[in-house]
């Protein structure tokens, strides 16, 4: 039986927020079973600080996405930190955080891995839950579209397209998610941007963080970054690791075929509320290995213990 999973040791990082531009630590500490992924602002009292890691939670998705409480609290840019906690397989998690966003470390999620590998992935006694999607769940922008489909573990396929950009242009990648993978195929793959929008962004007040060293800026069809690219194919891969953070908010690992054009946090964050707004189209499952399931009946994804409940 496949069971649930926390880390051995708290572990600590520190860095700098892109849009923020705010330095921040990040403590991530074990958490017991059925807890779920949770964060907690140490910079506000008791439970205001504290905000489950779930799509009805996202209050924002623009430029990243955000989660916040019922108390206005909030935490910024969660998505790569939430692809690299699902990508190694850890389903209980308390995150402490002293700012209202995640440090964006190097622009991808590698940097989390290694954190959570220094940590040490451990097994609880208790059986992990799936979801599983049992219908197909489609939602459009556009030409723009993000769909889930019923599968065994999960998959993704994801196309982007940037006709005015010859380095990017269109570009197509499709994975297995399992922690070999993620770790080989998207940890590494940074975001990315055009340097008129950064410009932009800044002046804006956004963007106060980004830099050469956590961002891929593209000038024209110029990469400006010395060390060039990390995959021929980067662009689309951090598309990718952005779905798996926005989809790791269902609150259970799902159990589907991923298919986007186009796709945003916006976009991925209208599916999992379509998906969840149709009681038909899923249901939770109890894992007895990677590619098994047997039916547990649960009439919607909660968190049913430790903070996230009392929350």
């Amino acid at each position: 039986m496949a069971l649930q999973t926390t880390i051995k040791n708290r572990v600590v990082c520190e860095g700098v927020g892109v849009h923020t531009g705010i330095t921040s630590t990040v403590t991530l500490l074990p958490a017991p079973e059925n807890t779920g992924i949770i964060f907690r602002r140490t910079d506000h009292p008791g439970m205001a600080g504290v905000v489950p890691a779930r799509f009805d939670r996202v209050t924002d998705t623009r430029l990243g996405t955000t989660i916040g409480n019922v108390y206005g609290v909030k935490v910024h840019t969660v998505e790569h930190l939430m692809a690299a906690i699902v990508g190694c397989g850890v389903t209980n998690l308390v995150i402490e955080i002293d700012a209202a966003e995640v440090p964006i470390m190097d622009g991808s999620a590698a940097p989390f891995v290694f954190l959570l590998e220094c940590a040490g992935v451990v097994k609880q006694t208790q059986a992990q839950r799936a979801i599983r999607v049992r219908e197909v769940v489609r939602v459009e922008d556009g030409d723009k579209y993000a769909e889930l489909r019923p599968g065994i573990g999960f998959s993704a396929e994801l196309e982007i397209a940037f006709e005015n950009c010859k380095v990017i242009d269109r570009q197509f990648y499709a994975f297995d998610l399992d922690t070999p993978s993620f770790k080989a195929e998207l940890a590494r793959a940074r975001t990315f941007g055009f340097r008129h929008e950064v410009e932009y962004l800044q002046k804006n007040g956004h963007a106060l963080g980004g830099s050469l060293a956590n961002s891929i800026v593209l000038d024209g069809d110029t990469i400006m970054n010395e060390d060039g690219l990390r995959y021929a194919d980067e662009f689309v891969r951090h598309k990718l690791l952005d779905v798996v953070g926005d989809m790791s908010l269902a609150g259970a690992p799902l159990f589907a075929q991923f298919r986007g054009y186009k796709t945003g946090h916006a976009l991925n964050n209208k599916l999992l509320r379509e998906l969840f707004a149709r009681r038909s189209a899923w249901e939770y499952v109890t894992l007895h290995t990677r590619r098994q399931t047997a039916p547990v009946q649960i009439e919607r994804p909660i968190y049913v213990g430790g903070l996230a409940a009392a929350e």
